[in-house]
């Protein structure tokens, strides 16, 4: 079977005063929240590359994402298409490490060396931050 690099299914928002914002992804049968627009939009994509990912690890079928114009939105509601690329999430179950080459200035290099820091660990936490990725 021929993995997809990127889905995009609807998603409905649900806003209610006081509460987090509820989505729920209707053809996945699955559904999380988020504390804003942009936690929600987060979190949504994060639980479609969950899903998804684990359809196709089972070998399950995955099922087409519904229409918008089929969708019907009640008024504290709101549609969203959210999409995830495939390839960044399959990777991300992979945690096996791989070799880069790393140039730096000699005077840096002796100075952290002297205080034993871990440049691979360092540099870990570097692009994990720079990505957002916790």
């Amino acid at each position: 079977m021929k993995k997809t690099d990127r889905y995009i299914y609807p998603a409905i928002f649900t806003y209610e005063p006081g509460k987090e914002i509820a989505i729920d992804f209707p053809d996945l049968k699955c559904a999380t929240s988020g504390t804003s627009d942009e936690d929600a939009f987060l979190s949504a994509r994060e639980l479609l590359g969950c899903v998804l990912n684990g359809l196709e690890e089972d070998g399950e079928e995955i099922p087409a994402p519904t229409p918008l114009p089929e969708i019907r939105a009640k008024e504290n509601e709101r549609v969203v298409l959210v999409d995830v690329y495939m390839p960044s999430v399959r990777l991300a179950n992979v945690n096996r490490a791989v070799n880069r080459t790393v140039t730096l200035p000699a005077w840096l290099n002796a100075a952290a060396m002297e205080r034993n820091i871990n440049f691979s660990q360092v540099l870990q936490e570097a692009l994990k931050s720079r990505l957002n990725l916790g």
